[in-house]
């Protein structure tokens, strides 16, 4: 009896190996992928969608735009295409969450490097007092890759609707006149398609870690 064990004790532990092996890529298999959802407006907090907007269930896009970047160049929504980016709205003179957002969308770019389809993109929202030489010197203080990351500054209307009609960023209503002011901590994830793939509180560190991950799963979907 020991012989026949002694015999078939090699077969006996490849078998098993490779029965583990098999389980493990049936489980895989079975295993439903991870995927983010496509936020369409009514899916959003109706407080954050302008009005016109309550009812729309599907094809929810950034809308188009034309802005100046930190360099004085014009970027525009094909600067983004076919790219997965995050983006938010600040001010260069802001005292309170602003400079918490920039470091941790600098902690995001140190960790997007490496990665040409993926970008950054901060719009200000006081746009007469961020110029392209206020813009640039913000940038070279706070370590903005041009490669990777724009700050821009434009017509504060067209910011402002960018805001609210496209990336849902504001829960106050405003017209973007002189006395309008956005103030918001979200970061935005927009896939390659211009879609809305989710919103994290640009101050949290631990909604940061998230919002990287699910770039990650992001990914992993194209």
């Amino acid at each position: 009896m020991r012989k026949f064990f002694a015999k078939y004790k090699f077969f006996g532990i490849v078998l098993s190996l490779l029965s583990i092996v098999i389980i493990y890529l049936i489980y895989n298999a079975l295993k439903p992928k991870e995927r983010l959802p496509i936020y369409q407006p009514s899916m959003i907090n109706p407080e954050l969608v302008d009005s016109s907007l309550h009812y729309k269930k599907k094809y929810h896009t950034i809308a188009d735009f034309e802005l100046i970047n930190q360099n004085g160049d014009t970027i525009t929504q094909k600067d983004y295409e076919g790219k997965i980016y995050v983006a938010d709205f600040f001010f260069t003179t802001c005292p309170s969450i602003c400079p918490i957002m920039t470091k941790n969308m600098g902690a995001i770019q140190g960790n997007i490097l490496d990665d040409d389809d993926i970008l950054l993109l901060s719009h200000s929202v006081t746009p007469k007092i961020d110029s392209v030489p206020q813009l640039k010197k913000y940038a070279l203080e706070k370590g903005v890759i041009d490669t990777k990351w724009n700050l821009v500054t434009g017509d504060k209307k067209k910011i402002y609707e960018l805001a609210r009609k496209s990336y849902f960023a504001v829960l106050n209503d405003g017209d973007g006149g002189e006395f309008d002011m956005i103030h918001t901590e979200n970061f935005i994830l927009i896939d390659k398609e211009g879609r809305i793939r989710g919103t994290y509180d640009g101050t949290s560190s631990e909604e940061v870690a998230k919002l990287l991950g699910d770039i990650e799963i992001l990914k992993k979907s194209y």
